[in-house]
């Protein structure tokens, strides 16, 4: 079966380039298009998609407004945000992620010419509409056909079905001290990051390293938000800066970010523009395996909702060190990919709800303080 999708867009150029990109791969068809929000949800019931993807600037509805009227009356009807790669398309689309978007992809800007703009589209677009409607090409279990309002009027966030996994845990190591947690998302991420680190007491025992799948201006974005939620000092890692109990620091947007342990035995960040690993920078891997090698097995680390699988092999190095690895559970995320390929794959050591991370991290923590 093929993914019906409804496009939002007030330009007419982004809907007929939208409309031929995505149509161009045989398991999506074209459901309708609209130029504003309030003609998206009047064609919503008309047209049945299995997915929208919504502009967040357009007039009389605008995509914030939309998106949250979807939620009300279509609490599972994936939607996925085309957002400008600008400070205000960040602070947006950081907003419609907190309103219930599944995801986004940014509008192609500086890349030469109507095709390249086409190619990138179609290489980040595609696969986010195929992993959050897994369902329809069979990779997860059934689901209805069509959204359907829902008997209460209560925002809600898309939580993807999939097959269930036969997963593989290892034993965890009860002697285990962490001195460094490190977290690794993509898509849901922002939201999960949201409810797990405000959760975490303002005197955690050790530094935060996470890597969050997303571009420049909106990692600085997000770290300025979570610090806003909670009582840990969250911010953007620069380069050289030392390691403190208690801060976290987020991996900045087209950067990779590494810890470094030095002679005199302090870690500190380091940022690099090598080459994207999982199609990825920042990459989960490669601060994984950095934080193995700076830290021993004295890690413990987290995977957190995201497509792809980006974090096993990071996340082997971890478990090959002796550190520890925990995933979020199948249900709680918008999309099992890391964390699923992570307990399939024999690398972590327990799968949990995301309500149960923030606690259970804190009491393991309790070993590293005592």
């Amino acid at each position: 079966m093929s993914i019906r999708i409804l496009i939002v867009d007030d330009s007419v150029v982004v809907r007929r380039i939208l409309s031929d990109v995505l149509t161009s791969d045989p398991d999506i068809e074209l459901a309708g298009i609209a130029a504003n929000g309030r003609i998206g949800l009047q064609k919503i019931p008309q047209v049945q998609p299995d997915i929208v993807t919504l502009d967040l600037e357009m007039p009389e509805m605008d995509g914030i407004a939309t998106l949250r009227e979807i939620r009300r009356l279509y609490p599972d009807l994936p939607v996925l945000l085309f957002s400008t790669l600008t400070e205000r398309g960040a602070a947006a689309t950081l907003d419609g992620l907190a309103a219930g978007a599944s995801d986004y992809v940014t509008k192609p800007a500086n890349v030469g010419s109507v095709q390249a703009a086409m190619q990138r589209i179609r290489e980040e677009m595609i696969p986010k509409v195929k992993s959050l409607c897994a369902h329809k090409l069979g990779g997860g279990s059934a689901a209805p056909a069509r959204p359907k309002p829902a008997a209460k009027a209560a925002p809600s966030r898309p939580v993807v079905p999939a097959t269930p996994a036969p997963v593989s845990l290892r034993r965890t190591n009860p002697d285990l001290r962490p001195e460094i947690l490190a977290i690794g998302s993509s898509t849901g991420g922002p939201n999960a990051l949201a409810a797990l680190l405000p959760s975490l007491p303002a005197d955690f025992p050790v530094p935060i390293v996470i890597v969050q799948h997303m571009p420049a201006l909106f990692t600085r974005l997000l770290a300025e938000r979570l610090k806003d939620k909670g009582p840990l000092d969250v911010r953007e890692a620069q380069e050289g800066e030392f390691l403190e109990a208690g801060k976290a620091w987020i991996a900045p947007g087209d950067f990779h970010l590494e810890l470094r342990r030095r002679p005199d035995g302090r870690v500190v960040t380091h940022l690099q523009q090598g080459p994207p690993e999982n199609s990825c920078r920042p990459a989960v891997d490669v601060l994984f395996r950095s934080v193995a090698a700076a830290y021993g097995r004295n890690v413990l680390a987290v995977v957190l909702t995201g497509m792809g699988q980006d974090g096993l092999l990071g996340g082997e190095a971890i478990r090959d060190a002796g550190g520890e690895i925990w995933a979020q559970d199948e249900e709680s995320c918008v999309v099992w990919g890391m964390p699923g390929a992570v307990a399939r794959g024999g690398v972590a050591s327990r799968v949990l709800p995301l309500d149960q991370l923030a606690p259970e991290i804190a009491r393991h923590m309790q070993k590293a303080a005592a």
